[in-house]
């Protein structure tokens, strides 16, 4: 399960527990009411913590976001710019006459415009949904359609390629706001609007049951699906901010994801601005050196990525690295899919910091398991549960559900409650209900907890490997896989065998000058044997130049079974080659 990297006596102090202690008998919403304001007579708001109850305590002079354009300029605003935007764009909304409730969907890049209207959007009790601006125009309208949008907030260039030509398919779509000062016609250009609107906005009393926010998932079948948080969800994020990923006030910190995905919600607006950091939002897409280059311009503190990202880095090599300062950096993580143990060790190497896994859904609204500061690194391992978080591995039997002890592999499982806990998914009780029995949330993937109490992740139910009687989850071989000198990225699925049920096939894409060939091929495969044994090793080996991924990074192995078997490929809206 790879070796512990230990931390420093200094880190270990900073944590909140060690594994295998006595943990807090607090529960989550205990911790988290620690760390935000709330509003008199138990409501609380979720653009209320995150900006106007800083600058009411007297922190409005302090920077809350800078933002770094695609040509290189920077701007600053402080948390009482935010609060003032914020305002104007919440006045906006009620101006048009928009109710508390009212859905509010948004597609545009990482502007600052975004973050006003999406904390307005909040302040105003009405429901936010952040869209991914490079999708296209079908999953646009499928998400707008299904959450029934009342309001788009855009910019003239996406309206035009991709909101206009569905227009005729949304019929709830009232309003669309495009940034700048001036807009396609029926659309109001937000430029004016906001430098019209008042500044002044007290947040509506919204309970802590009144839905905030809604993010879509895709499923391997069928449409996405709509998970809706509601405004408790603040209180996990501000603690699982604070403790998974040592967001403190007046941190520098940068989340490198998205906003249209749940993470660049969640950890890249609510959470760091609730824990009153100041947060780098840089326009640009990726590009490694512009990406070192602001971390040591800006001394992040607190740097939080994905794994696609982190074995690019990797693929790049360490001389790229070398000429940049990393000294600022104080805490590194990692989301979005299982992080390979070679990328834990050789962020340690290269950066002074392992990068630290975790694990979390859409549906669940926040961080649940964590490799927190003060803990042991074992890479590979998601880590151990956050406060206030009680996790499980079940498995069904004969008499219902029942839990698994340390060292065998089930469904991971959490006890149902926490504040950041999806309440629904919208128009589909019964997908719902399917994801709690006996007393658990079902995550739906494979895990295994070690006697030390830290997770391990095994693959999704629907990927593990059944061959010759052994279950292979997918994650253990593609680790191995990209130990191999040639191998940038891989993803293994079963095929069927007459014999053996399933065989392991891998697909690979291999690092800059590296040709595929046979003799490559059967070296890999012998590197694989002698890792994992005959038996889980890859019986066979495919060269790609690419794998399909979604837009926030995680390989689709469903979609290389589809294809590889000729079966539906199901939702696709997400997969990262279908362009925009």
């Amino acid at each position: 399960m790879g070796d512990i990297i230990s931390k420093t006596p200094e880190d270990r102090n900073a944590a909140c527990w060690q594994p295998g202690a006595e943990k807090s008998p607090l529960t989550a919403h205990d911790l988290g009411w620690q760390l935000v304001g709330g509003l008199s007579g138990g409501a609380i708001n979720i653009g209320y913590e995150a900006v106007d109850r800083h600058v009411n305590e007297g922190h409005g002079e302090q920077t809350a976001m800078i933002w770094l354009t695609r040509e290189g300029r920077r701007e600053s605003f402080s948390y009482g710019d935010l609060s003032v935007l914020s305002s104007r764009f919440a006045n906006i909304l009620c101006d048009l006459g928009l109710k508390k409730g009212a859905r509010v969907f948004m597609a545009l890049g990482r502007r600052p415009e975004l973050y006003a209207a999406a904390l307005g959007t909040l302040k105003a009790g009405m429901v936010l949904t952040p869209l991914f601006a490079a999708f296209g125009p079908e999953p646009l309208r499928t998400r707008m359609e299904i959450g029934k949008a009342e309001v788009l907030v855009t910019t003239k260039s996406l309206y035009t390629r991709k909101i206009a030509p569905i227009l005729k398919d949304l019929p709830t779509l009232k309003h669309i706001l495009v940034v700048g000062d001036d807009a396609p016609d029926g659309c109001l250009a937000l430029g004016p609007e906001l430098r019209d609107a008042s500044a002044e906005f007290e947040a509506v009393r919204t309970g802590p049951e009144d839905p905030a926010l809604i993010h879509f998932t895709s499923g391997t079948t069928g449409r996405p699906k709509g998970a809706v948080h509601v405004h408790e969800a603040v209180l996990f994020h501000a603690l699982s901010g604070r403790y998974a990923l040592e967001l403190q006030p007046g941190f520098t910190y940068w989340c490198t994801a998205d906003p249209g995905w749940v993470t660049g919600t969640s950890y890249g607006i609510i959470s760091p601005l609730v824990n009153r950091v100041t947060m780098i939002v840089d326009e640009a897409e990726f590009d490694l050196k512009r990406w070192y280059g602001i971390v040591e311009r800006e001394k992040v503190q607190v740097w939080y990525s994905a794994p696609t990202a982190i074995r690019m880095m990797m693929r790049a090599g360490t001389d790229v690295a070398a000429p940049y300062d990393f000294s600022s950096l104080q805490f590194l993580a990692s989301v979005g899919e299982p992080l390979n143990p070679e990328a834990v060790v050789w962020s340690r190497d290269v950066f002074g910091r392992p990068f630290h896994d975790n694990w979390w859904q859409t549906e669940t609204g926040g961080i649940m398991i964590a490799n927190l500061r003060g803990m042991d690194v074992k890479p590979g391992s998601m880590g151990v549960p956050l406060p206030g978080i009680t996790a499980g591995i079940v498995e069904t039997g004969n008499d219902g559900l029942r839990e698994l002890p340390d060292g065998e592999v089930g469904e991971l499982a959490l006890r149902p409650g926490w504040p950041s806990m999806m309440r629904a998914y919208l128009n589909e009780q019964t997908r719902y209900d399917k994801c709690f029995a006996g007393g658990w949330y079902l995550s739906g993937d494979l895990a295994m907890r070690d006697t030390d109490g830290y997770f391990w992740f095994v693959g999704r139910a629907d990927d593990l490997i059944k061959s010759s009687g052994h279950l292979i989850g997918p994650f253990e071989v593609e680790s191995a896989l990209i130990e191999h000198y040639a191998v940038a990225e891989a993803a293994v699925i079963g095929v069927p065998d007459e014999t053996a049920g399933e065989i392991v096939k891998a697909f690979v894409t291999l690092n800059p000058g590296v040709e595929p060939n046979d003799d490559l091929e059967r070296d890999i495969r012998g590197h694989a044997r002698k890792r994992l044994g005959a038996a889980v090793a890859p019986r066979e080996i495919a060269f790609c130049t690419t794998l399909p991924k979604t837009r926030s990074g995680k390989i689709m192995r469903r979609l290389l079974k589809a294809r590889e078997l000729g079966l539906p490929e199901g939702d696709t809206s997400t997969l990262e080659e279908n362009g925009a």
